[in-house]
């Protein structure tokens, strides 16, 4: 199992969205690192922290999963819509796109709380300029991320 880190601004779609939701696919990601991952690397049961950006603080506001491994991001095709590629197409589809569902509300892990965290040194997350909206999470950042909400992993099963 791997663990991810997956960023949404609050106002566009918050943790509580997707608990009422149950499930959505995570459209929209336009970077080629981050559709690579999606693509290729994240698999069904894979744990995600899933991150509130653009707020004041940043931080964790839950735990999802990865319920359907990627697939064409149908978004791309639409001509009306904001994440619009003409480039990509149902032959040849450039960009992905998995589905999440909710798995555990955490109590709010702010992006300041995680900085002064020794345990956290070397998450991506952390590390300056680091932009992705989707990044990997090495397994003990996620269970120091975890501990810090105040559960473990085996809380989430």
């Amino acid at each position: 199992m791997k663990h991810w880190l997956m960023k949404s601004e609050l106002d566009v779609y918050p943790y509580s969205q997707l608990v009422a939701d149950g499930q959505t696919h995570w459209d929209g990601v336009r970077n080629y690192q981050a559709r690579n991952m999606m693509r290729d690397d994240m698999k069904l049961g894979d744990l995600v922290l899933f991150y509130h950006s653009n707020t004041k603080p940043p931080h964790v506001a839950g735990v999802a999963k990865i319920v359907t491994e990627g697939y064409p991001d149908h978004t791309s095709w639409d001509r009306h819509g904001k994440y619009f590629d003409e480039k990509s197409t149902p032959d040849s589809p450039r960009w992905f796109m998995v589905d999440i569902a909710p798995v555990r509300e955490l109590p709010m892990v702010s992006l300041d709380a995680m900085r002064e965290n020794p345990a956290l040194e070397g998450m991506l997350l952390l590390r300056r300029g680091q932009r992705l909206s989707v990044q990997p999470v090495e397994e003990q950042h996620f269970a120091e991320v975890l501990s810090m909400a105040g559960c473990t992993l085996d809380d989430l099963s």
